[in-house]
């Protein structure tokens, strides 16, 4: 079985699944993926998300504001956790600090970070991180904080062997996508390599960052296995057992019960 730990499946082109989101909940459930994770990046569109979320068993939520969203509504610690406490909603993210995309003081991506932070500790669910150029005040924020009581995951990892060893201290998990499979990505192949096989887990950040062979075409969850798939190459093991791992892992931190339906996942 498989799990995309992060996607945005408000945001897919459903054009080649014939614009029916069962048609494609079908295609995911015959590549053997168990179950999504769909991720808030936005008050805005958070209220639909949850909607489509909540139709199915097999797809999760979270809430939070994207530390590069520059308009609408920022919701507090309270709100949040209000928010938060729904039973569909099991992480508090993606949130975090992205240096790349925004400049000038950036006090109140620092204040976004913390106020997310504070309210996973509260309802006591994993934090989604998101960390771009940002990797010293990331590793600084989730210390003050006392982030390691709630934990999480860095999503979409992109720094070095000494972020990911901090970052574990921490109590979080690492999640790899479709960049891990660039051949440019060599630090992130390293981390991959060496990361513990109880500590990490797999995702697609769909629609975008899609893997080889897809690179620079749109992104679907479906998509996940070629993450299993070079993560099983690099650590030379079986695919079966990054599956397995990574679904475990997942199940692990979100606190949820595991699915016992155990068939052979397709070939490709």
């Amino acid at each position: 079985m498989l799990i995309d730990s992060h996607c945005h499946l408000d945001r897919i082109d459903l054009e080649p699944y014939l614009n029916d989101f069962s048609v494609f909940l079908k295609e995911a459930e015959n590549q053997r993926i168990e179950h999504m994770l769909c991720i808030s990046i936005d008050m805005e569109a958070y209220p639909a998300m949850l909607d489509l979320v909540s139709r199915y068993p097999q797809l999760s939520a979270t809430v939070g504001v994207h530390p590069n969203a520059h308009e609408g509504f920022e919701p507090n610690v309270e709100q949040l956790v209000e928010l938060g406490s729904h039973p569909k909603v099991i992480g508090i993210g993606e949130t975090g600090l992205d240096y790349f995309r925004s400049a000038g003081d950036l006090g109140w991506q620092h204040e976004r970070f913390r106020t997310h932070i504070r309210a996973a500790k509260a309802l006591n669910k994993p934090l989604i991180v998101h960390t771009r150029e940002a990797r010293e005040d990331t590793l600084r924020i989730l210390k003050e904080e006392g982030a390691e009581s709630c934990g999480g995951v860095i999503h979409c990892f992109t720094e070095n062997q000494a972020f990911a060893e901090q970052a574990l201290d921490l109590n979080f998990y690492l999640s790899f996508s479709g960049i891990v499979t660039f051949n440019s990505a060599k630090e992130i192949k390293e981390v991959a390599k060496r990361v513990p096989l109880d500590r990490f887990l797999i995702e697609t950040d769909s629609p975008y960052l899609a893997p080889v062979p897809f690179r620079g075409k749109p992104n679907y969850p479906t998509y996940v296995r070629y993450v299993a798939e070079q993560i099983a190459e690099l650590r030379n093991t079986s695919f079966e057992e990054i599956a397995d791992a990574s679904t475990r892992n997942f199940y692990t931190l979100f606190k949820l019960n595991q699915q016992s339906d155990k068939k052979p996942l397709p070939e490709i």
